[in-house]
């Protein structure tokens, strides 16, 4: 059945948006699914981290606009209702999140990729934003993730002249960590998250919330803010073997408690 495709490789969480005859367009549906994946498969304590990816030839080509009255007369209720719950998974996930780009990013897809943590991309792989395009402005996050991946210049000349973005050129700005042969992209971002599993994800995640919370914090609100996280996991089995593994001069184990 169409929806998204679940799977687990030791500790990484593996989910694929199949719907490819569509190029994995955006359905009420297909992200409430997706909604619900991320939610369960984090539920399994032995997954540390997540990969989202989409089947086909394309990561997602944005918005299904013949599924768009789903949405119902006030498309703002129904974007919060359907929508944001995806968004807010991936923002606010209890493991670091990869989000490996094959083929097209286009529309909201590109806003899909935009909430994980890190992006790998197929050397393939095609960021566009479209909206004006079609006389609409960015949405589903858009306007406030991509100013602060790749600057405000760089995103408004995304979003005003929606010229498709390479692979090679979205690594050079920042948006890409990494660019991989297409055939080669699933075993990229398995080895990305792999190493992320293995890691803290407790801080990890930790750091993640801290980052997203110092774009409205002044610089004293935000010192003190770290200065708490840190006393509420500084005792946590993580920085506890962290600390003796560092005395003991040996690498750390990490459990992600």
């Amino acid at each position: 059945m169409p929806g998204v495709k679940r799977e687990r490789d030791d500790g990484v969480g593996v989910l694929t948006l199949d719907e490819p005859a569509t190029l994995n367009a955006m359905t009420p549906d297909l992200l409430c699914d997706l909604a619900t994946a991320i939610r369960e498969t984090c539920e399994d304590p032995q997954v540390r981290a997540l990969v989202l990816t989409g089947a086909g030839r394309g990561f997602c080509s944005g918005q299904n606009l013949k599924a768009a009255q789903i949405l119902g007369d006030d498309i703002a209720a129904g974007v919060m209702k359907y929508y944001w719950p995806t968004f807010k998974a991936l923002r606010e996930c209890r493991v670091p999140v990869v989000v490996a780009v094959n083929g097209v990013a286009a529309g909201g897809g590109f806003s899909l990729a935009m909430a994980g943590d890190m992006i790998v991309a197929a050397r393939s792989a095609r960021f566009i934003q479209v909206f004006s395009r079609i006389a609409l402005v960015p949405d589903l996050g858009s306007t406030w993730l991509l100013p602060r991946l790749v600057g405000r210049q760089r995103a408004l000349e995304l979003m005003m002249t929606n010229e498709p973005l390479t692979a090679e050129l979205a690594k050079e700005w920042g948006l890409v960590r990494e660019v991989f042969d297409d055939a080669a992209l699933r075993d990229g971002a398995l080895a990305l998250a792999r190493s992320l599993a293995n890691g803290p994800t407790r801080a990890l995640v930790a750091t993640r919330r801290l980052i997203d919370e110092s774009e409205h914090a002044t610089y004293a609100d935000q010192f003190r803010r770290e200065i708490e996280t840190q006393a509420e996991i500084r005792m946590s089995a993580d920085a506890v073997e962290g600390r003796n593994a560092f005395l003991e001069k040996r690498a750390a184990r990490f459990s992600g408690r």
